[in-house]
């Protein structure tokens, strides 16, 4: 027998009209879009585009940003799946008070514009990002979510406003959703009516790396192994010194980063066996997970880290690989990786990791119950409790 709560949690998100605020569509996929991707089966979605967490500087890489995100307004609303439509908006790269009020008018009626245009009526507005905190809750919302998965203050070059702007938003907000345990402990402060959903996967996707129908990019069969293997964007928070540890501690095999880089590389200067790839379209990465035979979560020790709840550890084991991660809280918490703290213990367990190397059916298989459906169910029941919560009142 159905319980009446599921029946209710089963509508709490169906025929809605959801403006999510969120990281660039065309990004790599992340939390968010898989998790929208899901709510459009049976709701009408307007992704808007990020507007900043932080600062531009002076760089090729900011000036390109900006570029781009003026190309995204220009193109207009755009629907790249049915139900899901996507917006690049224009806002002041500015955290002031100033630009925060005139944010809230320019930003908020390219909202407004969209959704009369789209027709959407009591919309839930639904934020990943401190960043939306002028105009979330000013649209006419029938509801205000945010969803927190990331410590955003800890990020490099974050202004000190980000933080005050989170704290102006999970007030708002009736629920608060996060993705750690430790993200609870400190947004919990703020809204008592917290959620714990952890990630999911796309198990499917990434099990495909089992398939022996998939073959691994030429480029990677060549390395001589073992294959050592990153994937993701290569970032300040990655632990470059210790990716170059081992790399220096497996001379006769290949270190391979598969993903976009955004911080020096000065530390794998001079390693002959480390391999840079670039960005790989998310369709291959099951392909490149196949030739890996031990998967690396290097992140640095810190505040940041100990936040984050990395998907791509999820990702690697539903392909099957043996995972060789630094402490992280939610990492340890799937007792399905080997931890270890400090370049010599590191390498260690890579070399206990290769014992048993690559894909292996009982490695996906102990992650398989992970999924993202499940997590958005997590999330509807969240949805029609805090509805409960509403009429208790």
């Amino acid at each position: 027998m159905i319980h009446p709560r599921h029946l209710e949690a089963a509508h709490a998100l169906r025929g809605r009209d959801i403006v999510c605020f969120s990281n660039d569509w065309d990004g790599d996929p992340l939390s968010k879009t898989h998790i929208m991707k899901i709510l459009a089966r049976d709701n009408r979605v307007l992704w808007v585009n990020s507007v900043a967490n932080r600062r531009p500087q002076a760089s090729a890489s900011d000036l390109q940003r900006i570029v781009k995100k003026l190309g995204d307004v220009a193109k207009g609303i755009t629907e790249p799946l049915p139900n899901l439509h996507v917006l690049g908006p224009l806002a002041i790269p500015a955290f002031g008070p100033t630009a925060r009020k005139i944010n809230r008018i320019i930003f908020r009626q390219q909202i407004l514009r969209a959704m009369k245009k789209l027709g959407f009526r009591d919309p839930i507005s639904w934020s990943f990002l401190p960043a939306s905190a002028p105009v979330s809750g000013t649209l006419g919302e029938e509801l205000v979510v945010y969803h927190c998965v990331d410590e955003f203050s800890e990020f490099t070059g974050t202004p000190g406003e980000i933080k005050q702007m989170e704290e102006e938003l999970a007030r708002r907000a009736e629920v608060v959703i996060v993705s750690a345990d430790k993200l609870a402990r400190s947004k919990g402060a703020w809204n008592r009516n917290l959620h714990v959903v952890r990630h999911g996967v796309d198990h499917a996707h990434f099990a495909r790396a089992l398939d022996d129908a998939i073959q691994v990019p030429p480029e990677l069969a060549a390395l001589p192994g073992p294959v050592i293997g990153f994937f993701g964007l290569v970032a300040d928070w990655v632990d470059l010194e210790l990716i170059r540890a081992v790399a220096d501690a497996f001379p006769e095999g290949s270190v391979a980063i598969v993903g976009k880089v955004s911080t020096s590389l000065a530390a794998l200067q001079g390693a002959h066996n480390v391999h840079l790839f670039g960005r790989r379209p998310y369709e291959e990465l099951p392909a490149w997970c196949k030739g890996f035979d031990v998967a690396l979560m290097p992140f640095v020790e810190n505040e940041l880290a100990a936040n984050s709840n990395p998907l791509k550890v999820r990702e690697y084991l539903a392909a099957g690989l043996p995972v060789v991660s630094t402490p992280v809280p939610e990492v340890e918490r799937l007792g399905l990786c080997k931890i270890a703290s400090g370049r010599e213990a590191f390498v260690r367990a890579v070399r206990e990791a290769l014992r048993d190397p690559g894909p292996s059916r009982a490695r996906s298989a102990s992650i398989a119950h992970e999924s993202w459906d499940a997590k958005v169910d997590e999330i509807r029941m969240a949805i029609a409790a805090t509805y409960e919560r509403r009429k208790g009142r």
